[in-house]
């Protein structure tokens, strides 16, 4: 299968500033490969769309860096654990200096999961280290993890909950939103949508970040992949 989620984020309060409020929406395509009868590659690419208002009448709008995963996926699963491990690259495209890095990062990936009666729960981790860029840029050297857990019913209706947290190792900082989202799959027209709807709550922000509560909006458009 093939699927596009677009993503969009709301979040308040950027380092604490009343009035302050950034808009985050992530396009983020994922696309199988075979490699042959055991093993398949997928292509994970999050394209990042950013609006901040800085509560003073000041706003930065356009593309963040890239971010691009390659995994490597046996087809078989490992005592009911499906699992994929390879490489993550950030690419140092944002359109305004302060919506990226301008520093080439690369690092390793893994995700592992497992499906049984209803429930789905895994995690995604990734680490990423400065390789290139601006000098006069400050280093990158930040650990990503996505612990996930959810159910589904008959109806195709789920439950998620997952925290997405980034250990910034360089400023000795971390980032913990955790989102909560309730999913509904819809066929329109002989396609397969997922629609998500649900709350974030930032457990630990970076200087940065957020604070307090957000919302989140997924839809995700899903279809077969010819071999």
């Amino acid at each position: 299968m093939i699927s596009v989620p677009v993503q969009y984020n709301y979040d308040e309060k950027l380092a604490g500033i009343d009035g302050s409020s950034r808009d985050l929406t992530n396009i983020q395509p994922v696309v199988p490969f075979t490699l042959n009868d055991d093993w398949s590659i997928v292509s994970r690419t999050i394209l990042p769309i950013v609006n901040i208002d800085s509560g003073h009448g000041q706003s930065i709008n356009g593309n963040a860096d890239i971010l691009q995963s390659v995994f490597f996926s046996p087809d078989d699963p490992y005592h009911g654990w499906l699992y994929g491990f390879g490489a993550v690259l950030s690419l140092p495209v944002a359109s305004e200096p302060e919506l990226g890095s301008e520093k080439w990062s690369l690092g390793p990936t893994a995700v592992v999961l497992k499906q049984e009666h209803g429930w789905t729960y895994g995690m995604l981790v990734n680490q990423l280290l400065d390789v290139a860029g601006d000098d006069d840029r400050e280093s990158v050297n930040e650990t990503f993890l996505q612990p996930f857990a959810g159910y589904t019913w008959h109806t195709a209706t789920s439950l998620f909950l997952n925290s997405e947290s980034i250990i910034d190792w360089e400023n000795d900082t971390q980032s913990v939103p955790v989102n909560l989202m309730l999913s509904q799959v819809v066929p329109i027209a002989g396609q397969i949508f997922s629609f998500q709807v649900g709350a974030r709550y930032w457990a630990d922000s970076a200087p940065a970040d957020p604070e307090g509560t957000g919302f989140r909006f997924n839809v995700t458009w899903v279809f077969l992949k010819d071999k």
